[in-house]
């Protein structure tokens, strides 16, 4: 019952549908990306003369702003493909708006099997399990997330590669992370991976254990992230790091984020081996240097929550 209900937490984490929409900012990355940041989350666009290509797409409400963002950079663009990190509706609350905004350049045969309804959209990309995840039936009465939001495009290998705007686009799959469905998205001529909600620099990491989340499948996803990144000696260049809340960051950020997540996992790991139960465990409080950085007392996704989440995973 306890891992439901985190698992419930966890996925409406960083999600409130009562919340009004906020004003987004656009912010250039580097090369042909842009932020396009609240304070809610991060949607990552890349746009060229083939047209929009967006990582993520928001919650539901933030959809109209999105679309007023997206056309004040990339002008009148179409927007050919949204790709999804993880299925949260934090992320992918957009897709239905964003979507159906969309445009593809088809003909021939390829018309035919798309018809004029799938031409005039946009191709929705993400892993099977975030499609396995957005099919599934609602709980407890809540809304279905509509058939048009679904993903359209998906995969189940380790690592889809695109090219789009004269540039390769790797995804790549980072299982038992954040979820069972995350993927990076890493822009290599522009030099910059978003990396969804197994990055942030607000919060600690939320660790979805109801959808295959755990704390060691984010250790190894951010050491994925450094692996792919490179930094430039002597300052704070290199490849650029868009997460899934928060600022613009390079790959010493992600250094240290992973060096904070494996502390925290490696003192509670230590703590049950002595016997210590939850409860304890919390009393001790294994972030307590981090708090100041990354801590909730309140909120969707608490400092006590991701205890109990490493707690669960290291037992």
């Amino acid at each position: 019952m306890f891992l439901a209900l985190l698992g419930i937490a966890a996925s409406n984490a960083f999600v409130s549908g009562q919340q009004r929409a906020v004003a987004i900012e656009a912010l250039a990355v580097k090369g042909q990306v842009h932020l396009l940041a609240n304070p809610e989350g991060n949607a990552v666009m890349q746009m060229g003369p083939q047209g929009v290509l967006v990582v993520d797409t928001m919650r539901e409400q933030d959809a109209p702003s999105l679309l007023a963002s997206i056309r004040t950079v990339a002008g009148d663009r179409a927007i050919r493909y949204i790709v999804n990190t993880h299925a949260h509706p934090s992320h992918t609350g957009g897709n239905l708006r964003v979507a159906e905004a969309g445009a593809q350049i088809v003909g021939g045969n390829f018309f035919g099997q798309l018809g004029q309804a799938g031409a005039n959209r946009a191709f929705i990309v993400a892993h099977e399990n975030t499609l396995t995840a957005m099919s599934r039936p609602a709980a407890g009465g809540a809304a279905p997330i509509p058939f048009g939001a679904w993903p359209t495009n998906t995969f189940f290998q380790e690592q889809k590669d695109m090219y789009f705007n004269g540039e390769g686009i790797q995804l790549v799959h980072v299982p038992r992370a954040h979820t069972d469905g995350d993927i990076l998205v890493f822009f290599r001529s522009s030099d910059v991976i978003a990396t969804g909600d197994l990055f942030s620099t607000t919060s600690y990491p939320v660790i979805d254990t109801a959808a295959g989340g755990h704390v060691n499948g984010v250790i190894e996803a951010l050491n994925r992230v450094i692996d792919l990144a490179i930094s430039e000696m002597y300052t704070e260049g290199g490849t650029k790091i868009v997460p899934g809340t928060g600022r613009i960051c390079d790959e010493f950020d992600v250094v240290e984020y992973r060096d904070m997540v494996t502390i925290v996992r490696d003192r509670v790991q230590a703590m049950v081996k002595k016997g210590l139960n939850l409860d304890q465990i919390k009393a001790a409080r294994p972030t307590l240097d981090f708090e100041t950085r990354y801590g909730a007392a309140t909120g969707s996704w608490t400092t006590a929550m991701f205890v109990e989440a490493v707690y669960r995973g290291v037992r």
